[in-house]
């Protein structure tokens, strides 16, 4: 299959723990429910207490909200302009040379869109942990606590790739053309609107389908489900190789866990909508669908 080194196992990494070239990163955040009277959908907390009570020897901790997305925003976890990823990922220690490997504590979906940015970015070299902090604790493996020590600075040079991220008006073009199915990786409640929902109006984009990304990782472990399982659930909602993939959520977060098994099946013509409901559904242009 392609793409497979961009995953990698708890016993493959345990393999190369202190590896001169690796770069070792848990980048969890959590969403605490917003303040009575507040206007956003909720509060971005980075994992760093949890990552302080453990994690694995020598990581380094990476913010997503804090130091990796746009500032000037109401919107939470926007990809930010290159130059300051540059130099985000540099002050982490990722140069080219680095072996970049992701995890994050109850669902990949934080390491995931790194995972996204960094190939957005030009670089090639990251994987995410298989099941991350979650099954590295089930199979007993070892841990440190702490703050990160870090890594020493280096040279993070970009070279952006076109057609990763899309802004709501090509999501909306994206609503009309045959050659691209736009995917929903919210659960089946919400994309069918029969929940309230945090974003604003309940619904989805209108024509997209549903492959809820809880439902591509195994509940106990948090490890992906098999690929040919993955992509049964894809096929199922006509989502095939020779089509564009316009994938979203509800902050541009969970559609990455979609977006990085079609990568490992060899889908190659893929996007997020960034903005996804947190913007979608706030926007009283655009059209919104439910049922």
């Amino acid at each position: 299959m392609p793409g497979r080194n961009d995953l990698i196992t708890t016993a493959e990494l345990a393999g190369i723990l202190g590896s001169p070239d690796l770069r070792l990163f848990d980048c969890t955040t959590y969403l605490e429910p917003a303040p009575e009277g507040s206007n956003l959908p909720y509060l971005a907390v980075a994992g760093r207490h949890t990552f302080e009570a453990g994690h694995i020897p020598g990581a380094d901790f990476l913010d997503l909200q804090g130091e990796f997305s746009e500032a000037g925003t109401e919107l939470r976890f926007m990809m930010p302009d290159a130059a300051q990823l540059e130099r985000a990922f540099g002050a982490h220690g990722v140069s080219k040379a680095s072996r970049v490997v992701l995890y994050s504590i109850g669902t990949p979906m934080w390491a995931t869109r790194f995972w996204w940015m960094l190939r957005s970015l030009g670089f090639d070299n990251a994987a995410v942990l298989d099941g991350g902090l979650d099954k590295w604790k089930l199979e007993d493996r070892p841990l440190e606590s702490g703050p990160a020590k870090g890594y020493a600075p280096a040279t993070f040079t970009a070279k952006p790739r076109d057609g990763f991220f899309v802004d709501k008006h090509q999501t909306l073009a994206a609503t009309s053309e045959r050659g691209t199915v736009i995917v929903n990786a919210l659960g089946p409640q919400f994309h069918r609107g029969l929940e309230p929902s945090r974003y604003g109006r309940p619904g989805r984009v209108p024509g997209s389908c549903n492959v809820s990304a809880a439902t591509l990782l195994d509940p106990k472990t948090k490890a992906f489900v098999p690929l040919a399982e993955a992509e049964a659930k894809f096929k199922a909602q006509g989502i095939t190789k020779e089509k564009r993939v316009v994938a979203y959520c509800g902050g541009g977060i969970s559609a990455t866990v979609d977006l990085f098994l079609l990568h490992q099946l060899g889908y190659d013509n893929l996007a997020l909508y960034d903005g996804s409901m947190g913007e979608w559904a706030n926007d009283t242009s655009l059209p919104i669908e439910t049922g």
